[in-house]
Formats: C-alpha cells, sequence, structure tokens
C-alpha cells in the first residue's frame, strides 16, 4: 500500500529538482538568447551578408562581458549555450549537405578541392608548431580556413576542446580575412584574367564563409557565383573527415591506432551528423522542412557564440598574441594560391 506514495515522492523529488535547475540555467540562456538574436537582426540588416552571424554574437557577447560583466547567477545557463548546445548545432549543419553534390562538380572540381582544402589543413598545423603556436588554436584556425570559416570553427571547437579566447580568436581573424576576399578577389581577377568557371571554382574553393563565397563570385557574373556556391558547398563536406582525423589525433600513444581505438575516438555528435547528411542526400527531408531547421540552427550556432562570447575576458585574448594572426594570413594566402595553381594545371 506504500508504493504508490513512495513513487509519487520519488517524481516529486524530480520535479523539484528539474524546476531548481531551470531556475539556474534560465537566466544565462535567456541573456545568451537576447545576445543571438540581436546578432541575427544585425547580420539581417546589411545589404550583402558579408559578416557572419556568428562573429557578431560572439563580439556582442565580449563587449558585455568585458564592460557590463557578468554575474555568477547566468555562468551555469551560459556555459550550456556555449558548450552543450554547440554539439546539437553540428548535428543540424547536416541537414544542408548532400554528398551528390561533390559528385554534380567532377574529377577536377573534386581534385581541387580536396587537395586545396586538406593541403592547407596539414600545412597549417605544421606552420603553427613551426611558429610556436598553441596547437589548438592552429587548429581551429586551419579547420576555419581550409573548410568554411566560422561553422567549421564551432563544428570543430568540442572536438578540439580549446578555450573560449581560441574560439574568438580564431572567428575573428578567419572572417576579418574572408571579408576582405569579397573585395580582393574580383580586384585579382582583373589581372588574373580567369574565365568565369575558373573564378567561380577559385572562390568556391577557397573563400571562407558561404556567404562571402556568393558576395565576391556573383561580382563576375551568374555563371561564377552558381558554380562557386555549389563548390562551396561541396567543400563544407571535408568538415567530416576533417574532424574525424582531428578526433583520431587525441589518441594517446598507449592506445594504438586499433580499429576500435579510432571508432571510439570520433565523437557522437559527428556520426549523427553524417546520418543526417546521408538522409538528406536521399531526399527525406522536404526543402520547408530543411528552411525550417536551417534558420533554426543559426540560431543555435549564434547561442552558443553568444555564450563564448560571453565567456570570454578581452585580457586574455589579448595574451594569445600576433602569431596566430600571422598564421591565419598565411593560411588563407597559401589556400588562394594552391588553388588557382590546380585551376590553371586542370583546366576546369
Amino acid at each position: 500500500m506504500k508504493q504508490p506514495h513512495c513513487r509519487s515522492q520519488r517524481v516529486s523529488r524530480h520535479m523539484m529538482t528539474f524546476a531548481e535547475e531551470l531556475k539556474i540555467l534560465l537566466p544565462g540562456i535567456g541573456l545568451a538568447s537576447i545576445v543571438a538574436i540581436a546578432a541575427l537582426i544585425g547580420s539581417s540588416l546589411q545589404t550583402q551578408k558579408v559578416i557572419s552571424p556568428l562573429l557578431i554574437a560572439i563580439i556582442i557577447g565580449i563587449i558585455i562581458r568585458n564592460t557590463a560583466g557578468v554575474s555568477k547567477a547566468f555562468e551555469t545557463g551560459i556555459s550550456l549555450s556555449a558548450k552543450k548546445n554547440l554539439r546539437l548545432a553540428v548535428v543540424l549543419l547536416g541537414i544542408k549537405l548532400s554528398f551528390f553534390q561533390i559528385l554534380s562538380i567532377g574529377i577536377d572540381g573534386i581534385s581541387i578541392i580536396v587537395f586545396g582544402s586538406i593541403g592547407t589543413f596539414l600545412f597549417t598545423c605544421w606552420l603553427g608548431a613551426k611558429l610556436g603556436v598553441d596547437y589548438r588554436l592552429a587548429q581551429l584556425i586551419a579547420v576555419g580556413t581550409s573548410i568554411c570559416g566560422a561553422s567549421a570553427v564551432a563544428a570543430a571547437t568540442p572536438v578540439i576542446g580549446t578555450s573560449e579566447e581560441d574560439v574568438a580568436y580564431a572567428i575573428a581573424t578567419i572572417t576579418g580575412l574572408g571579408t576582405l576576399a569579397i573585395i580582393g578577389y574580383p580586384i585579382l581577377q582583373e589581372f588574373i584574367q580567369l574565365s568565369p568557371t575558373e573564378f567561380g571554382v577559385w572562390c568556391g574553393a577557397s573563400i571562407h564563409e558561404v556567404a562571402q563565397v556568393v558576395a565576391a563570385s556573383f561580382q563576375h557574373g551568374a555563371v561564377s557565383g552558381e558554380i562557386a556556391t555549389v563548390i562551396k558547398l561541396s567543400r563544407v563536406l571535408l568538415i567530416i573527415p576533417v574532424i574525424v582525423l582531428i578526433s583520431c589525433q587525441k589518441l594517446t600513444s598507449g592506445k594504438g591506432f586499433s580499429l576500435d581505438s579510432i571508432l571510439g575516438s570520433i565523437p557522437w555528435f559527428v556520426c549523427a551528423f553524417i546520418f543526417l547528411s546521408l538522409l538528406n542526400s536521399v531526399g527525406l527531408f522536404s526543402d520547408n522542412l530543411k528552411s525550417f531547421i536551417i534558420d533554426l540552427n543559426q540560431f543555435f550556432l549564434c547561442l552558443s557564440m553568444a555564450g563564448m562570447g560571453l565567456i570570454t575576458q578581452l585580457r586574455k585574448l589579448a595574451s594569445v598574441g600576433i602569431k596566430p594572426l600571422c598564421l591565419a594570413v598565411i593560411s588563407w594566402v597559401f589556400l588562394g594560391t594552391t588553388t588557382l595553381f590546380l585551376i590553371k594545371v586542370t583546366s576546369v
């Protein structure tokens, strides 16, 4: 006869615990959400969306943290927004991608993307070690430059396990360089004299953000813009092998490189990302559903970056120094020149 009463007491305790946790989390989540919404609104006001809302979110967060300050009552919710929420956002990125995009660009296009991006990633990690840049920050710069800017940095952050200051530094430098490409690439085109197809491939294979690719490539006509967009979206798929590679690098020498240890090192959210991409590749999702999830996920990504900014202290950011900026610039130039060389060799 006492059993139902005991069960109700347990349910009541669980409900109280949940309510208490929610009370602790809501202030920080609410603050990060306000910052994320402000970033999305700010980004939407641009005539050309060349500055990522992720960068805007992290900058607003940093300003709040280092001027007004953030009370301890907000910290738990902010931490949840910055870190655990990021894994969900990475998974949902998969709905934007289709493995058939790669097949549509042909063997030459695939070669340019793979050799340019993977080569840049490996070169940046190597150069980072030579310059004395912390390997985690070097990996963030490498993945952001070689794959897809701020989104790639966000996707790699949970795997690399780096600090909020490193994330802010990487996103700021990579987004800044990508914005310069919008102005620089069309100017360089006047001297290099690329065909519309070649210019589209070059933009898609070497500029960081999707929005930046679109802004730069369409200045040379619709053909360049359309080709650049397909190349860029295909290049984004390389986030999968790059994150797996980073995960495998974290294996200790004691564990070795057995199949079990390699599979065990791959984060669950990367597997979920791949699964969602596969479902999208076979056309399981309607255009309306994909549009809704992509918009929702943009908010989740901004929420994570807002949380990162609200944790970041400028004095720690300043202590990172000039070497990572030099690394990002050299990596950017390396990717641009490498892909341009490959375009000329393959004659796409």
